[in-house]
């Protein structure tokens, strides 16, 4: 009879590869604390219907208490050779049945009780759970670590000008601190999302035997850590561009930046790139477990013993990175002049003349037209939209007056766009008041 705790059955040991190629205990040891929590509560619950005695139950309790010490102060290796753990431990498959045969180790047969009722099933459910409830804490704590990052550079920048792009191209005029704040309403989203998920994990699947397998709160923890780290994607992105030499409007210190084996001139964002390139990886961890759970019938089946990895790597991941960028946004050295400097060229303004050509009473297509025919003109002969005086405006269209000039500079370009949600200062100023609040 084969020597394996299911091996009743069976009259042969498993084939060494396939023994090899089922395991899990490499990734899921990390799940201790989780799954001696859970037996530590269902020891309670069996007290209660009569399988264990209170005394049982404690020594139980005790034995497994021990157990979590020892594993939290002599950690499996990493990951353990061939799913053994520690050395000279017993060989086990996976962590629920490694904690049960230390278990028995020193209780004997009071040890083997525990699993009455009991699947690994919602084991591992529950283990999951947990893992997610505590992993959602940690990146709940993130996300408003690297929050507090852009709102503290937001205040300090309230009243820095920069371009906003369409297209990779020069379009209006923003405040950096409206740029900043964008990223913290994408962050509140994100914090959303994995509070949700949290939500959704606080459930207890314990005694619902062999056929929990069909309760996975991990798709959506995944899931919406996919979606924030394509928002740190789209940050670091920035970043890139902004301290490269042909933005220049920002430099990150030494410390945070790298070197070039080769070229001496070269100050490289290596961390904000590393971050990009990862929410591809944890997008894939997402693909990764769907791919999974494609197709599959209802409870459980051991393909979900592949969840395990794409989970942990994605929480691991969008933890780190949510670190690393927060102490890039902290370490960011914004060039103001250079920002206010690239806000005004490109002809920026131009928005500002239609829409002043609109409240005049032309039609907006008809402005739109209008003043493109002008930046045609501007560019031909290599002038700024600023420089035109309000006769050669006239011979554009006869509704320009003296009053146009306070529409060609940034100050009014951002005064004017005082709505909900717009980049005046004043509007800037309340969605700044609103998220420290």
């Amino acid at each position: 009879m084969s020597q394996q705790p299911w091996g009743g059955r069976f009259k042969e040991e498993p084939d060494p590869l396939i023994d090899r190629f089922t395991r899990s205990l490499a990734v899921d040891s990390r799940l201790f604390h989780e799954d001696i929590t859970g037996s530590r509560a269902y020891a309670k619950a069996l007290v209660g219907v009569g399988v264990l005695t209170r005394d049982e139950q404690a020594q139980i309790d005790g034995a497994l208490a021990a157990i979590e010490t020892d594993l939290t102060n002599h950690p499996f290796s990493s990951p353990p050779p061939l799913g053994e753990g520690r050395v000279a431990a017993p060989v086990a498959e996976d962590i629920h049945m490694f904690v049960e045969q230390r278990l028995i180790e020193k209780l004997g047969p009071l040890g083997g009780k525990l699993h009455t009722g009991r699947s690994r099933n919602d084991q591992v459910t529950l283990d999951l759970r947990l893992y997610v409830k505590a992993a959602g804490a940690d990146l709940l704590t993130a996300i408003a670590a690297l929050q507090s990052a852009l709102v503290g550079r937001a205040r300090e920048q309230i009243e820095t000008v920069m371009p906003g792009y369409t297209h990779t191209q020069r379009a209006q005029p923003v405040l950096l601190a409206h740029h900043l704040l964008a990223y913290v309403e994408m962050l509140h989203r994100d914090h959303g999302r994995i509070k949700d998920a949290v939500k959704r994990a606080d459930l207890s699947p314990l005694g619902a035997g062999a056929l929990a397998g069909s309760g996975f709160p991990i798709d959506r923890q995944v899931s919406a850590c996919s979606i924030a780290m394509i928002h740190l994607s789209r940050l670091c992105g920035e970043i890139v561009l902004w301290t490269s030499v042909e933005f220049s409007f920002a430099t990150l210190p030494d410390g945070l930046a790298s070197g070039s084996s080769m070229m001496p001139n070269k100050k490289n964002p290596c961390a904000a790139e590393l971050v990009r390139a990862k929410s591809g990886r944890v997008a894939g961890d997402l693909v990764n477990l769907l791919m999974v759970l494609k197709g599959l019938p209802l409870a459980y089946n051991r393909d979900l013993q592949e969840d395990k990895e794409a989970l942990f790597d994605a929480v691991d991941t969008t933890h780190d990175c949510l670190q690393v960028t927060a102490t890039l946004v902290e370490g960011l050295r914004f060039d103001v002049d250079q920002m206010r400097a690239a806000a005004v060229t490109g002809y920026t303004l131009a928005t500002e003349l239609a829409d002043y050509l609109s409240r005049k009473g032309m039609p907006f297509r008809d402005a739109h037209r209008v003043i493109g025919q002008l930046v045609a003109s501007a560019a031909a002969s290599n002038r700024s939209l600023e420089s035109y005086s309000v006769g050669e405006l006239s011979a554009f269209s006869p509704l320009f007056g003296a009053d146009v000039a306070e529409h060609l500079t940034l100050e009014g370009a951002l005064k004017s766009r005082d709505v909900l949600g717009g980049t005046a200062p004043s509007r800037v100023r309340e969605a700044l008041a609103h998220v420290e609040t």
